[in-house]
């Protein structure tokens, strides 16, 4: 049983996250014969918890703004970050500590974030049987299936452990051995570990299988959180602003639809962009999602998020030493999309 399990999860979690490129088609609206500048993104990942950029896709407003967008799946925020530094990709979506990390290394070109689109964790920890009364302390003496060292999603799940008096190091061991999209199956088919920290649509399609039950929220459990933005090579804005401003003009159209939808609108629209998952499942993710506000109504990146960002970083013995907000963010394009 559990091997029908493990294969019928992977199959799903991997289809979900699915290897692109794709060149994004506007099939909902008509746009005026005329020569689309071209932009390549690369994301971090395909995941339903990014959906105002699937809003935007799917309903055609980069193509409003004159854009022809081709999306790529990194599978890591290292790999988005190579791929922006290389060229590969003009704009990257990953969690912005990697622009830290490589203004760290010495950067002569720092990628900047001008766009920031979640504001809370998308994650969850899962347990192996229900848990109505979980707390956070329950997890001493405990082992977890975690995430990449140095990574958004493990500096955050370590960020609550200390919020709740637990010590990362010392109070549990976190198994941070696993790739990215392989932890449900490693939960499944291994049941050495107590919990497991999971994404969509990994959490809900474990609780389909009865295999583990969601006890808690990271994004609520950690607060308002910069996880994820848009960022680009500082020669790059500066040779295309046009196409930054665009480029953030199409995804605030997405941002206001999801602010002013309910998840079952929001479901139908994206829902080609999942086509593996049914909608029905679609659905719950996003509502789980759209129930914690974990969408900013615009895509500004203040200074104190940035701040907090630092502070995790910090907390979790990855800064070599703080950046100043204005060398690493530019929100002249988010203002002004906000604007329009």
């Amino acid at each position: 049983m559990k091997n029908k399990k493990w294969i019928s999860l992977t199959a799903a979690v991997v289809l979900a996250v699915t290897t692109l490129p794709m060149t994004v088609v506007a099939a909902k609206k008509d746009v005026a014969e005329e020569k689309l500048m071209e932009v390549t993104l690369n994301e971090v990942a395909h995941s339903i918890f990014y959906a105002p950029q699937y809003v935007a896709i799917e309903e055609g407003y980069f193509a409003e703004e004159g854009l022809d967008l081709t999306l790529v799946t990194g599978f890591g925020a290292d790999k988005t970050m190579t791929a922006v530094i290389s060229g590969e990709a003009d704009i990257g979506f990953m969690g912005a500590e990697a622009s830290i990390y490589a203004y760290q290394e010495g950067a002569t070109d720092p990628v900047v974030n001008f766009a920031q689109l979640t504001q809370r964790a998308g994650n969850f920890l899962v347990a192996r049987e229900q848990m109505a009364d979980f707390k956070w302390e329950d997890l001493k003496g405990k082992k977890v299936l975690g995430g990449r060292k140095g990574g958004m999603p493990e500096m955050v799940f370590e960020y609550i452990l200390r919020k709740n008096g637990l010590d990362p190091q010392k109070d549990l061991a976190i198994d941070q051995s696993i790739d990215f999209g392989s932890t449900a199956a490693a939960f499944t088919g291994d049941d050495s570990a107590e919990f497991t920290v999971e994404f969509e649509p990994s959490a809900t399609l474990l609780e389909k299988e009865n295999a583990g039950f969601v006890v808690a929220s990271l994004g609520v459990d950690s607060g308002y959180v910069p996880y994820t933005s848009y960022s680009a090579k500082t020669s790059y804005i500066d040779k295309n602003p046009q196409i930054i401003q665009k480029f953030t003009n199409a995804l605030q159209k997405g941002m206001e639809y999801v602010q002013n939808h309910s998840p079952e609108e929001i479901a139908q629209v994206i829902a080609p962009q999942f086509a593996e998952t049914d909608l029905d499942t679609i659905t719950t993710i996003v509502k789980r999602y759209h129930d914690q506000d974990t969408w900013k109504s615009d895509l500004i990146f203040e200074k104190e998020s940035f701040e907090l960002l630092e502070d995790i970083l910090e907390e979790a013995g990855e800064l070599k030493e703080r950046v100043e907000y204005k060398n690493l963010v530019n929100t002249e394009y988010a203002r002004k999309a906000v604007e329009k």
